[in-house]
């Protein structure tokens, strides 16, 4: 078995030789507007997978694919001969479902662009049940009412703090100053 470091690179190495042999050798006329997307290569380097679209309705796709297999024999030979490797691998070509993937998610977008579309119509003009803000700021009149609650219970907490505070000073100075560190944490 080999790295797929080497697999991607010779897969690289495929997609660019095919393409260039498409455009430049092959002259079949059933060959149309053919885009070679992708290759991918097995880990034992005998399989090559090339991906291809062909830009045009769908009998242009089936004639292109008709000359794709009629010229395989040409496209692995020059594979071979330009990759240099002990094998040349078979060739496979297989129709990139990419373009109707994205057509796909285009059409998504567009419904939901025209529902985005639907739904501002039929808010404008429209209030808000509520507030427009329903979040309290410090300049509204019912923030100081609900600040002031929250002060008491505040108050309330300030004074067990502060005599925690003056217990823990008392026993300090209660059990003898002469240890600098509690009279340190008294202070």
């Amino acid at each position: 078995m080999t790295d797929n470091a080497r697999a991607r690179k010779l897969a690289d190495r495929i997609q660019v030789v095919v393409a260039e042999t498409l455009d430049r050798r092959i002259k079949d006329p059933r060959l149309g507007f053919v885009t070679i997307t992708d290759a991918r290569v097995t880990g034992d380097l005998r399989e090559a997978t090339v991906f291809y679209t062909v830009y045009g309705d769908d009998e242009e796709r089936a004639a292109s694919a008709a000359a794709l297999e009629s010229a395989k024999g040409v496209l692995r030979s020059e594979v071979g001969r330009q990759t240099g490797v002990r094998f040349t691998p078979t060739l496979a070509f297989v129709p990139d479902a990419l373009p109707d993937n994205a057509r796909t998610i285009e059409d998504l977008l567009d419904k939901a662009r025209a529902k985005d579309a639907e739904v501002r119509e039929v808010s404008t003009g429209k209030t808000y049940a509520g507030d427009a803000d329903p979040y309290r700021k410090p300049d509204d009149e019912g923030y100081e009412e609900d600040a002031a609650d929250a002060g008491d219970a505040g108050d309330a907490g300030e004074a067990a703090e502060a005599a925690e505070a003056t217990g823990a000073a008392g026993a300090a100075g209660r059990a003898g100053g002469d240890d600098d560190t509690d009279g340190a944490a008294a202070k």
